[in-house]
């Protein structure tokens, strides 16, 4: 279907031509030239990172932090199960188990309490889980300071995957380089886009240079091809991170935009009794609010109440989505160990995404409001 009102549709700044047509003017189609390193800078500069990597693709990012860390075929990682399944799907490439934890209701993102009960009952089954695979759910940081005390406690690293969360803040830290490596996510609907890509971030200097061999298929750098080890062909094109330097340069005022569309779907729909939103626990936290997701109380509304919203928004050709089907609820997924409760199956229930593109008008915001209004009324 072909919709007037897109759920996260991309929004281009001023220089993203100007860019590409350097790279076309300078031959450099390849994954190499200016604008990839560029790139690299500016995504440094705004994550206080010390090495950025960009590639093809954030899941590209989550494989290499995964090889990096010494996962490998019988081991296991802890990951929230309320995500999208491509933060798991490189655990399973490497032939090793994600191990599913449940969400805590004030981010929903992965709950402490069962990341603990997960990680000692791993240990007494004699499996010291490798690696902590932490998500900010829809933007929205999650409970870092409980998060890393038990990874301190149980000296398990954590894999930050940042994907949807580019521009948010944990204590005024920018997301996607609190842990050990961090993972961004530039998909067509993210905040920032470069059509296809990822990259990956670390202050390890070290751990960062292997990454950059894997990434480039892991070549030796001698005049005749020499492989070190099996490698991959990761690196992202020059042409996308020219869009990339575009899209940096209006990063923060598609943060801005997105927050202020939360702002008015809160102000106008927030006030009905049994909606609520995600957001921000307390001063600590500070979402991009890539996706604006409100929640339906079932209790008020019925289980059905927000398909009903979904549907009525699709008849007025404005797309929104369910959030995301917790892993665990997923028939492929479904004989991985959980640790947990019902919270993601709840918001699951009663969550939907509604349209956050960085470009709404007000106008369009109004409709949809009144499109919900009209249902829940």
């Amino acid at each position: 279907m072909k919709y007037k009102i897109y759920l996260s549709p991309p929004h281009m700044g001023n220089n993203e031509l100007k860019y590409i047509k350097e790279a076309f003017d300078t031959n450099w189609i390849a994954p190499a030239g200016a604008n990839i390193g560029l790139f690299e800078k500016a995504l440094e500069d705004f994550t206080h990172t010390k090495k950025a990597i960009v590639l093809n693709s954030g899941t590209a990012a989550i494989h290499l932090s995964l090889l990096l860390l010494g996962v490998k075929s019988g081991d296991e990682v802890l990951a929230p199960t309320f995500t999208f399944g491509a933060t798991i799907n490189p655990i399973l490439y490497l032939g090793a188990t994600p191990i599913l934890v449940d969400s805590e209701m004030d981010t929903w993102n992965i709950c402490p309490i069962a990341l603990r009960m997960a990680i000692e009952d791993r240990i007494q089954k004699g499996k010291k889980p490798k690696a902590i695979m932490v998500v900010h759910l829809y933007g929205m940081p999650a409970k870092m300071n409980e998060i890393f005390a038990i990874a301190e406690e149980f000296d398990i690293p954590i894999i930050e995957d940042a994907a949807e969360a580019l521009g948010s803040k944990y204590k005024n830290q920018p997301l996607g380089n609190l842990g050990k490596l961090g993972i961004i996510s530039f998909n067509g609907n993210k905040i920032l886009t470069t059509s296809a890509g990822g990259a990956l971030l670390s202050d390890d200097l070290e751990m960062m240079k292997r990454a950059m061999l894997l990434a480039t298929g892991a070549r030796e750098f001698i005049p005749h091809y020499n492989y070190l080890e099996v490698g991959y062909n990761y690196r992202m094109s020059n042409i996308l991170a020219g869009i990339g330097r575009g899209q940096m340069e209006v990063l923060p005022q598609r943060v801005a935009a997105r927050r202020a569309t939360f702002d008015f779907y809160k102000k106008h729909l927030g006030t009905i009794e049994g909606v609520t939103f995600q957001e921000e626990p307390s001063g600590d936290y500070f979402s991009c609010y890539w996706l604006s997701v409100m929640l339906l109380d079932a209790t008020i509304f019925g289980k059905n109440r927000k398909e009903t919203i979904r549907l009525a928004l699709m008849k007025n050709k404005i797309e929104s989505r369910p959030v995301w089907t917790p892993l665990h609820m997923n028939k492929i997924y479904s004989e991985l160990p959980f640790y947990g409760g019902r919270n993601a199956e709840d918001i699951f229930e009663e969550g939907l995404c509604l349209p956050s593109g960085s470009a709404l008008t007000v106008k369009e915001k109004e409709e949809i409001v009144r499109v919900v209004q009209e249902v829940l009324k």
